[in-house]
């Protein structure tokens, strides 16, 4: 017996389609479950993207609710004095409550508004994890209660989620959508967001730098009169020759000198990589901010400040590999480094360039036609950067909070890391050796 379902687009109203005779809600072998709410998805695109884009986040945090557990075990077992095979049983109480609710949720919403449902099952896992937090270690069972209640709640979101996407999108759209909503799944990591965001700002600040700053260290120099202004072509080249010099021969030493710190620095905190990206990001922010301030007064010290900025950004590039290396399990690292690269360009060197170019025009618009104001209005234009770039050191300064949370999830047993292989193999061989003294 089958049934043939219509399905629905952004634009196109949902409603029974005629069967054999044209009669409307008949079919030759069968018909879907009636919808008590068949309210037409009739959204305008935008709206339907917007949906789609706070569904997949939200799905990013549902998933994170999954893995919570194994990043702070030992804690968990230490406040409630568990054992580690009561420890277990939390995860057993979280995926048997989502297998048992999941049917319940999907049936509810082929039959009742989806979205009243989605809403009850995010409330569910977000009103438990919660309360979860202020449970006394004498009442553990209720621990374990909430578990079973966030993994309820997680259930209606996976199984709603999609059909509302599914509405939302058809044939080739609907196809982009999932992936991009299931990628989530396997980068369900507070580390891993954080440190993707810290590298956005820094591709943000090094796309608009490399894009302009050649142009405006020779405007500084017409400031100053050392160069006359460019009014034919060609232009000198004697700025650019200079910053690219400076841009390659900062950027392999911070490229060595980040990676042998962070090495050096790990042996003493498990933190060192996050907090010695914020450490230079958030010192890089000051100097690039006093670089582009005092380029019309003290030429020299503009591109002191401007060489050392360089240099802290890249002290980033190989640490922040490391990072994203050890919170993804090995399975979805290629996943996760296409997304952050993905991530970053887009929203970083794809981006900063135009709005710095925008921003400067915007300024110049509304000015006195001379070669100062055009000046000012870029370097105003620039001064964006320097908080971008105090914002990513923000980012990895809660990279750091954390990191070890992830890693231990990482490495958790069945990931696929040497850490789990080898607690696997010495299980195996511990219940090998148990099995052969046994009489």
């Amino acid at each position: 017996m089958s049934a043939e379902c219509g399905e629905p687009g952004p634009e196109e109203p949902q409603g029974p389609s005629p069967g054999p005779g044209g009669l409307p809600g008949a079919s030759g072998l069968g018909q879907c479950p009636p919808r008590t709410t068949s309210a037409p998805w009739s959204l305008p695109l935008w709206r339907a993207h917007a949906a789609a884009a706070v569904l997949c986040y939200v799905n990013l945090l549902n998933y994170m609710h999954w893995f919570i557990i194994p990043g702070v075990l030992l804690d968990v077992q230490k406040f409630f004095e568990i054992s580690d095979s009561r420890a277990g049983l939390l995860q057993t109480v979280f995926i048997g409550c989502l297998l048992l609710s999941a049917p319940v949720f999907g049936y509810l919403g082929d039959r009742h508004s989806r979205k009243a449902t989605l809403s009850i099952g995010i409330l569910l896992w977000s009103g438990a994890g919660l309360s979860s937090s202020f449970i006394s270690p004498q009442y553990s069972w209720l621990f374990f209660l909430s578990r079973g209640v966030v993994g309820t709640g997680s259930a209606s979101y996976s199984t709603i989620a999609p059909t509302i996407l599914g509405d939302l999108f058809v044939r080739d759209q609907r196809t982009r959508v999932l992936a991009i909503f299931y990628i989530f799944i396997p980068v369900g990591s507070w580390s891993f967001v954080w440190s993707t965001l810290g590298v956005t700002a820094i591709a943000f600040v090094t796309g608009a730098l490399g894009f302009w700053a050649p142009k405006f260290l020779f405007e500084a120099r017409v400031v100053h009169g050392l160069q006359r202004p460019c009014l034919q072509e060609p232009c000198s080249s004697q700025d650019s020759l200079i910053f690219g010099a400076l841009t390659v021969v900062t950027g392999i030493i911070g490229v060595v000198v980040g990676a042998e710190a962070s090495r050096r620095y790990k042996k003493v905190n498990p933190r060192a990589e996050p907090l010695l990206c914020a450490g230079s990001l958030l010192v890089a922010a000051p100097c690039l901010y006093l670089a582009l301030i005092l380029a019309p007064t003290a030429f020299l010290a503009s591109y002191v400040l401007l060489a050392l900025g360089e240099l802290l950004l890249s002290c980033n590039w190989a640490v922040v590999a490391d990072i994203l290396l050890s919170v993804v399990v090995p399975r979805c690292r290629g996943t996760a480094e296409a997304l952050q690269i993905t991530v970053g360009h887009i929203l970083g060197d794809a981006s900063s360039p135009y709005l710095t170019g925008l921003v400067s025009s915007t300024l110049r618009a509304g000015r006195p036609d001379s070669y100062l104001q055009a000046f000012l209005s870029l370097q105003q234009s620039f001064l964006c950067c320097a908080f971008v770039i105090a914002l990513g050191g923000g980012c990895f300064l809660l990279t750091a909070l954390r990191l070890e949370w992830d890693q231990a999830r990482a490495r958790a047993p069945g990931t696929g890391t040497p850490d789990s292989e080898d607690t696997e193999r010495r299980a195996l061989l511990s219940g090998a050796g148990t099995a052969t003294e046994d009489p």
